[in-house]
């Protein structure tokens, strides 16, 4: 009689847990960014903040349609190439994701954005700035930064109202970012009446532009503007100096407004000459700024670099608006991502009905003493 009573009860605690188990759902959110080859202490630092949301996410037993929820992030490389980032979409498309926090690049994002809209699922970038990623209207394609219209103007604004610079030299690396947010700066430069003197172009696997330079040196600009990432941006800035280059300022997007390009510009001098700008408020002016920095530093020494913070608000966001549909169906929650105003560490995030972000602020930055400082 005993051991019959023993094993009901062990029978019943086995039926409890398995029903405790059955009602929790896992939920996978993916994330794209390049974790290999030159940009891949920004892919990193990007995963880096997705990840730390979802752990937070789990450790809030949060609840969605009646299941408890476990979230598990599926990262995936990219490596900053075009194909292997549509490759990585159509994987976490594969494996049923229910959202996405990326890419990085614009170059890998334009093309990924396609791919998340044909599966009807949406993908949130805190990256990726060139404007065309919106312009196909698709209801699954979100940005929480400002994009390179907000970045290139306001560097060229400051270049010729604060500064007073009249020529310029304009270098880019052909990419969809940095074309993009070169042609910005450009565009607007003139309007304000400064005068381009060169236009050079290279790549984004370079490191020797002496040649270009060289060439650059010969129409003496007040200003270089580069159009690309910190892997390029550092040794040019060695090589300006080398060719005597120490006066000329040197401009660029949020793809050089890193604390690596210091690193990579190895102790050159031109680097205080560097005028950089990046969506968003300055880590100190964000609503969360300071704590999120101290929480990221404790748990990834060393590693940040830009994106994380957005990339922590992005992974936020897209639960948000699951909680809000009371879904985890993408089909259902995406609806809820356009009505968002989500109060997160980088900014209240709100949407333009085409997935642009509302009232997006920029910041210029410059390098005092090898460290990135804000602009007043």
């Amino acid at each position: 009689m005993q051991l019959k009573l023993k094993l009901t009860v062990v029978a019943a605690i086995a039926a409890v847990a398995g029903m405790a188990s059955a009602q929790e759902q896992v939920v996978k959110i993916g994330h794209v960014a390049p974790v290999s080859g030159a940009q891949a202490h920004y892919g990193k630092d990007n995963e880096n903040g997705a990840r730390m949301a979802i752990e937070e996410l789990n450790a809030q037993g949060i609840t969605i349609g009646g299941k408890k929820i476990k979230f598990e992030l599926q990262a995936e490389d990219d490596a900053a190439d075009p194909k292997q980032g549509t490759a990585a979409a159509q994987k976490l498309c594969d494996a049923k994701v229910a959202g996405v926090v990326g890419h990085l690049n614009s170059g890998t994002t334009i093309p990924a954005s396609k791919v998340y809209n044909d599966c009807g699922i949406p993908h949130v970038t805190g990256a990726a700035t060139n404007p065309n990623l919106t312009k196909p209207g698709y209801k699954t394609t979100f940005r929480i930064i400002a994009n390179d219209n907000a970045l290139g103007a306001g560097l060229a604004f400051y270049a010729a109202d604060t500064l007073k610079l009249k020529t310029v030299a304009i270098v880019d690396d052909r990419t969809a970012y940095g074309q993009g947010v070169a042609n910005v700066f450009k565009k607007v430069a003139a309007e304000k009446g400064m005068k381009v003197v060169d236009e050079q172009f290279t790549t984004d696997k370079a490191t020797d532009f002496m040649a270009i330079l060289t060439a650059i040196k010969s129409k003496n600009p007040d200003a270089i503007f580069f159009g690309g990432m910190d892997p390029q941006g550092g040794p040019m800035l060695r090589q300006m100096e080398q060719l005597g280059m120490t006066n000329v300022k040197y401009f660029g997007g949020d793809g050089i407004c890193t604390s690596e390009i210091a690193k990579l510009a190895a102790g050159a001098k031109t680097l205080a000459n560097v005028i950089c700008a990046e969506g968003g408020a300055s880590l100190d002016k964000m609503p969360g700024g300071k704590a999120w920095k101290a929480k990221y530093d404790a748990k990834y020494p060393g590693q940040f670099q830009v994106y994380s913070p957005y990339t922590y608000d992005a992974t936020y966001l897209i639960v948000d608006a699951m909680k809000r549909a009371n879904s985890v169906d993408p089909k259902v929650y995406t609806p809820e991502l356009l009505k968002a105003q989500f109060k997160g560490v980088t900014s209240t995030i709100a949407f333009e009905p085409n997935g642009e972000m509302k009232n997006p602020a920029i910041t210029l930055y410059t390098y005092k003493d090898g460290k990135k400082t804000p602009l007043n």
